[in-house]
């Protein structure tokens, strides 16, 4: 696939970095936080997904910025220091979701590889934990404001490359 003078989204892994490019220049730079566990496909690694994808489904449009998303779904909750000591545990997905699905079989669509069913997503995260480290268990992270600009920049079916 090239995208030499196609709109897409390029993640870099190794900068931790996310770049809107349009007809073949960068036109903004996000930071960035990917997997842990690094780069893979396999359904229960917590790795980030590598390839092509594109933007399957943008949730949370309107949202207030550090709403809390649980399943997809708003909760009704703002992300405050209150709630994290109140819920440890959770993963935080806030403001706004980018739902990736892979566009390469076998690699990243299909079976035990499928992005989509990973349920692996470009999402918000409280500003103080992307530290330009790779800190997620598979999605990509990205700070609230960031997150939200992005989202008013791509539509669903916005290629997006992870390498």
């Amino acid at each position: 696939m090239t995208a030499l003078t196609e709109n897409y989204l390029d993640i870099s892994i190794a900068n931790q970095q996310l770049a809107v490019i349009q007809e073949g220049k960068v036109i903004c730079t996000y930071p960035v936080s990917t997997a842990k566990n690094g780069a893979g496909e396999q359904m229960g690694s917590g790795c980030t997904p590598t390839g092509w994808h594109r933007i399957r489904a943008k949730i949370g449009d309107g949202k207030p910025m550090n709403s809390v998303f649980i399943g997809r779904r708003a909760t009704g909750e703002i992300y405050s220091a209150e709630l994290a000591q109140q819920f440890p545990e959770r993963d935080w997905i806030l403001s706004r979701i980018l739902w990736l699905g892979g566009l390469e079989p076998h690699k990243n669509r299909y079976g035990k590889v499928d992005t989509s069913w990973r349920f692996i997503y470009i999402h918000g995260t409280p500003d103080h934990l992307l530290q330009g480290t790779p800190e997620s268990h598979g999605c990509v992270r990205m700070k609230n404001a960031d997150v939200i600009e992005l989202f008013t920049k791509v539509s669903t079916q916005t290629r997006v490359y992870i390498h």
